[in-house]
Formats: structure tokens, C-alpha cells, sequence
């Protein structure tokens, strides 16, 4: 794959590598030099950070509690048996 720098120094990165990182608009990413080779990483910690602390637990002991009220089950859960259908 390639990509052309612009006037600007701007370049456009490639729908494929876009969508594998899953980069969207306003993804910021950390730009490092190694000899001649440019090396882009998705700062993972960006996301992650900036909802940290935003959601609260509301009175629930964990998040598996909380995904139990909420969707029935939890990460990890086994899946109930199926329910009989009514004859």
C-alpha cells in the first residue's frame, strides 16, 4: 500500500488499514521516528481513558452484576438451557 503527503504534510491512510485499526475520525495516534521508517500506533490508552470513571455502577457489586440485570447473563455465563415452547 501506498500514500502520497500532500501539500501540507497531510497524508491519507488507506481504507484497509483504516478499518483493521478500526481508526475513526478524531483517533489519535503516536508518530515515532525509527532510522528512516515512520512508525504510526494507535494510542489505545486514548479511548479508554477518556470514558474511564464516566459510568457508575449504581449500587451494583460488579460489572458482571451489572450485565446480569441488565442482559440476563454475564460475560463468561453459561447460556441457559433453551425454554420449552407452549404445546
Amino acid at each position: 500500500m501506498e500514500a502520497t503527503v500532500a501539500e501540507r504534510g497531510q497524508i491519507t491512510l488507506p481504507k484497509a488499514v483504516r478499518d483493521a485499526l478500526g481508526l475513526t475520525k478524531g483517533t489519535q495516534l503516536k508518530v515515532e521516528l525509527d532510522g528512516s521508517r515512520i512508525i504510526l500506533r494507535k494510542n489505545v490508552d486514548d479511548a479508554v481513558s477518556r470514558l474511564r470513571g464516566r459510568f457508575k455502577l449504581d449500587g451494583f457489586a460488579s460489572t458482571d452484576e451489572a450485565m446480569r440485570a441488565i442482559r440476563g447473563r454475564a460475560p463468561g455465563d453459561p447460556y441457559p438451557p433453551p425454554e420449552d415452547e407452549p404445546a
